[in-house]
């Protein structure tokens, strides 16, 4: 069977991913760049700025807002140490009181729904309700990303900003789990924690007890 061939930024389906976060993957970085073939201008530097909501009661729904655009991701399974995740939600602010109700807040798996007497809510709107709820919480991402193409698998290296705390990460991903851990033992990361931003983030602000990979 031919694998598909991926290119950054079109669908695909369901890719397998390797991430991680720490303090310094300095070596790493360096290596994935030497490996890179060439790769579109417009990914050579990319920059965001986005919502993270998180929930205490939710670690396989992961959900982000960016440029009014809420999208939501839910895991499907790990194989050999990397994570699948497939599209959950895609949606645009303002929202409707149905959509928040049947498919946004059971995400977050909370037990209260907020009451929702409005037909449809803005972002502000939202952002109020999950300031009200003792189990979400907003956090702002800042992202500075650079990609690359080792193995056949879409890679990046990049400055993230947690709420302003400064974190680096470093991931590859593919629909081919192989290409995948090639690329990890070529990168020199065999060994390192794979680290998805759901829970990266609950770690940098105290949700989780528990530090990065380094």
């Amino acid at each position: 069977m031919n694998k598909e061939e991926l290119k950054i930024g079109e669908i695909s389906k369901p890719r397998f991913e390797f991430r991680t976060f720490g303090r310094d993957f300095a070596a790493a970085s360096a290596r994935m760049a030497r490996l890179s073939v060439p790769v579109p201008e417009k990914v050579w530097e990319r920059r965001s700025i986005e919502t993270y909501i998180v929930s205490r009661t939710n670690d396989v729904n992961n959900t982000k807002i960016r440029d009014g655009k809420m999208d939501i991701k839910t895991f499907i399974r790990e194989q050999d140490g990397l994570e699948q995740w497939n599209p959950l939600m895609k949606g645009e602010f303002p929202l409707s009181a149905a959509t928040l109700r049947d498919e946004v807040f059971p995400a977050f798996k909370v037990a209260n729904i907020p009451p929702l007497p409005l037909a449809a809510y803005t972002l502000d709107q939202f952002l109020a309700l999950v300031r009200e709820h003792p189990d979400l919480q907003a956090v702002r991402v800042e992202k500075i990303r650079y990609g690359y193409m080792v193995n056949g698998t879409i890679c990046e290296t990049g400055e993230v900003y947690i709420n302003g705390a400064l974190t680096r990460t470093i991931n590859s991903e593919s629909t081919e789990p192989e290409d995948i851990l090639k690329t990890i033992r070529d990168c020199g990361l065999e060994g390192v924690e794979n680290i998805n931003y759901l829970q990266a983030i609950k770690r940098v602000i105290g949700m989780i007890d528990k530090p990065l990979a380094n």
